[in-house]
């Protein structure tokens, strides 16, 4: 039988910053306190974070998922994920009368204002994202119309636009910082005058946890990055540890881990999504330890301390 463990001593590195961000703290709270306050079901829109360790656990205390509002019956409170929702959901949701708290990110609600801005002041609007994403389809939602989607420098390339002297662009949030440079570049060769954010849109957490992953590539032998398939900057870390020359994977269970991954790797390097919670990446390192992994080692990195406020109606004040 072969052997499937890693090197003797083999120790795992804990990537700084990672797990949680913000604006998915924020998001967890609103729902979790809305169920203390108005009890259970509590009725959420789309996943409120891309992790499915978070969705089970607010399921198990009562939160309802959906894909549309029409499933959420009259006079309910439901609430909007952190990815962001369209004009059109909003009217929706008041025409309902639905009792609404926005769990979006805030700095998704920056990228909301900036295209209001933007369009008001009669501009087409480029966005940078991944079709089909919650978060794109809520940000494209806040104009009827005059807005674009690219992917990719190729995507560049056939752009058609009304007006190359009337141009503005916007991101996503959680995108590839690397690969999101060179889209904006490719849009600034062809369109020169194409106006940009006053402040990249992509988040403090997203280009931290890539930073963290450029910082430990180079010291591990294999990356295991803690996310769900569908959580964007999850994808993005993976992508970035590989394109670095490591081998990298990810879960979002323990059971996932496969030993032989670690087939005598000496060092393992384990990092986490802004969407999964650190008793996930901790039990992720369990499963390391109990596959050989024999020792832990938090690596140096920024020390995050953002906070966001919760809607009116959920704060302590609110609350008591």
């Amino acid at each position: 039988m072969p052997d499937l463990t890693p090197a003797p001593d083999a120790e795992i590195l804990l990537a700084q910053p990672r797990g949680f961000c913000a604006g998915v703290d924020r998001a967890i709270e609103i729902v979790e306190r809305a169920l203390a306050r108005f009890g259970a079901p509590i009725y959420v829109r789309h996943e409120i974070v891309h992790n499915a360790y978070v969705v089970e656990d607010l399921r198990r205390k009562g939160a309802v998922f959906v894909q549309e509002l029409d499933e959420v019956p009259a006079g309910s409170t439901v609430i909007f994920s952190a990815h962001g929702v369209s004009r059109g959901v909003r009217a929706d949701a008041q025409a309902r009368g639905l009792n609404v708290f926005d769990a979006t990110c805030p700095l998704v609600t920056k990228v909301h204002v900036e295209v209001g801005k933007m369009r008001g002041e009669g501009c087409e609007i480029v966005m940078i994202g991944h079709k089909g994403h919650p978060e794109v389809e809520g940000t494209m939602g806040q104009a009827d119309g005059g807005m674009l989607l690219v992917e990719s420098v190729a995507d560049v390339a056939t752009l058609k636009v009304a007006d190359p002297e009337r141009l503005a662009y916007v991101t996503q949030t959680t995108l590839s910082v690397d690969e999101t440079r060179e889209i904006v570049a490719a849009l600034r060769a062809r369109f020169p005058a194409i106006r940009e954010p006053k402040k990249q849109d992509i988040c403090y957490a997203t280009q931290n946890r890539q930073d963290a992953v450029k910082f430990m590539a180079p010291q591990v032998d294999v990356v295991i990055v803690v996310g769900s398939p569908n959580s964007s900057n999850s994808n993005r870390l993976r992508e970035l540890a590989e394109r670095l020359g490591v081998p990298a994977h990810m879960v979002d269970a323990p059971g996932q881990v496969r030993a032989e991954w670690l087939v005598g790797k000496r060092r393992i390097g384990l990092t986490a999504g802004a969407s999964a919670p650190e008793a996930l990446a901790q039990s992720i390192v369990e499963r390391l330890r109990e596959l050989g992994a024999r020792s832990v080692r938090p690596l140096t990195g920024i020390e995050e301390n953002m906070s966001f406020p919760l809607p009116k109606g959920l704060q302590q004040a609110d609350a008591a």
